[in-house]
């Protein structure tokens, strides 16, 4: 399928917030930015840069700004995606067709766009050593195998099942979060590959 029909596809698909989803591209395809389709869903560029995505979930819609950080937000209604991982990603979120004010969201677009024009984007950090938690070391130390799986992924794949099981408070869901990657390593898949 070429991604004119994948967007189509997802705008016409029969959901609860299709008439909404659909407002929002209307107003994005009101400004210079280039429609095209990534991860799954619409995602408005411009300079082949992405600038902000719309989706629909089971309780709002949306929209995802992905260099939000620099948006000066005068109507406070962006909200960070994952406290404490999303560094640069805002959302704004809607629950019906009559929450979009079509004057203000495209000023936060535009706003986008010339932020992007400016270059403002925040570059990710580039950890160079990888800590493993020692429920994983051990793991990996126990199974020759799955280590030689592991050495195997790139560092951002290792690095996100280090912190997938690191960032777990309590000590079950350490071990119920190890159940669930140890497949995933010997696939030598990613912990986000789904996504992609």
């Amino acid at each position: 399928m070429v991604i004119a029909e994948k967007i189509e596809s997802y705008y016409s698909k029969d959901q609860k917030f299709r008439e909404g989803i659909a407002r929002l591209r209307e107003i994005a395809l009101k400004t210079q930015l280039v429609e095209t389709y990534k991860w799954g869903s619409p995602v408005y560029t411009i300079d082949n840069k992405n600038v902000l995505g719309i989706l629909a979930f089971k309780s709002y819609f949306g929209l995802w700004f992905f260099n939000g950080v620099f948006l000066s937000d005068p109507k406070r209604v962006l909200e960070n995606a994952q406290e404490g991982k999303t560094k640069s990603m805002r959302h704004w979120k809607f629950k019906a067709v009559s929450d979009i004010d079509e004057a203000g969201v495209l000023e936060y677009i535009k706003e986008a766009i010339a932020n992007q024009k400016k270059g403002l984007e925040l570059k990710p950090s580039r950890k160079t050593e990888i800590i493993i938690p020692k429920l994983l070391l051990d793991s990996l130390i126990e199974n020759t195998r799955l280590n030689e799986q592991f050495n195997e992924l790139t560092p951002y794949k290792q690095r996100d099942y280090c912190e997938y099981i690191a960032e777990a408070k309590q000590q079950k869901t350490k071990e119920s979060r190890l159940e669930k990657i140890l497949p995933m390593i010997s696939k030598g898949q990613g912990l986000n590959d789904k996504y992609k």
